[in-house]
């Protein structure tokens, strides 16, 4: 019978042995970052989503009659107030915001779909680091990306609307910060996306609750009695956070900070049931 023998190195020191580093969030971060990069939804989302806003604004601005202009029944948020360019150049915004909740779902749906996540959680133990990062991603990427769509659409706008009584420039009040409003909006749509992806862990239902909770759930409140109606309209997700972006403010809406703040709580509190789910169940 033969002895296995294990080769040393010369002197009889102990094999080496490869330094197992902490896991920190910038390492995490840094992992996440290489999944946004390799993967081919990514650039697909996002690429969609910067033609959709940029296309739509710009299709508006050109094909805008002076002489029939009367109110927006565009982007949630904005319907019904009076048109302005601002409201034309933010037209695919509402297309946009889908497209960029699709990809938040699946950034983190999409792991649960092919089981991939183990693996991931296998290496952050800790888990809830790995959401973080993830949020981090999505509505960074997205807040760059729909500042170039709405700003792109503004511009190309001012073209199509030169001489015409609602043309405003960049520097007037209020444009700077709708633009920013808007691409703020969209980032924490995309954040939105990230928690519903993680709280129900199947890209189809992500992507249905998405929907529901940005479109459908106005709509179905006006079933309610009128003074119900009146009080919760303003605070429902897709008109809170339109709020941020619309040009003129009115009696019957919240303030563009009000409206964002609203909004970001209604994505915290996703966030925070993600997590809690993250933290307590098993994959």
């Amino acid at each position: 019978m033969s002895a296995m023998t294990i080769d040393r190195p010369a002197g009889g020191a102990a094999p080496a042995r490869t330094a197992v580093k902490p896991v920190r969030f910038h390492r995490v971060l840094l992992s996440e970052t290489t999944k946004f990069r390799t993967i081919r939804s990514t650039w697909i989302c996002l690429t969609l989503g910067l033609v959709l806003l940029g296309l739509f604004g710009s299709i508006g601005a050109f094909t805008y009659d002076g002489g029939g202009a009367g109110v927006t029944d565009g982007p949630p948020g904005i319907a019904g107030r009076p048109l302005d360019a601002v409201s034309l150049a933010l037209m695919g915004l509402s297309f946009a915001s889908l497209v960029v909740g699709v990809f938040g779902v699946l950034s983190t749906a999409g792991e649960y779909s092919t089981g991939t996540i183990r693996s991931t959680l296998a290496a952050v133990p800790k888990r809830l680091p790995v959401l973080w990062a993830k949020a981090i991603l999505a509505g960074g990427a997205v807040l760059v990306i729909a500042a170039a769509g709405a700003f792109t659409a503004f511009l190309i706008g001012t073209v199509g609307l030169d001489g015409e009584a609602i043309a405003v420039s960049l520097g007037d009040e209020g444009v700077l910060r709708s633009l920013l409003g808007a691409a703020l909006y969209l980032a924490l749509v995309a954040v939105f996306g990230v928690a519903l992806g993680a709280l129900l862990r199947s890209p189809a239902g992500g992507i249905a609750a998405l929907v529901s909770i940005l479109l459908i759930l106005p709509g179905l409140a006006m079933l309610l009695p009128d003074s119900w109606y009146d009080t919760l309209n303003p605070y429902f997700p897709s008109n809170a956070g339109g709020a941020a972006y619309a040009l003129t403010e009115t009696a019957d809406r919240l303030s563009p900070g009000e409206g964002i703040a609203v909004f970001a709580g209604w994505v915290a509190l996703t966030l925070a049931a993600a997590a809690f789910r993250l933290k307590r169940t098993d994959v």
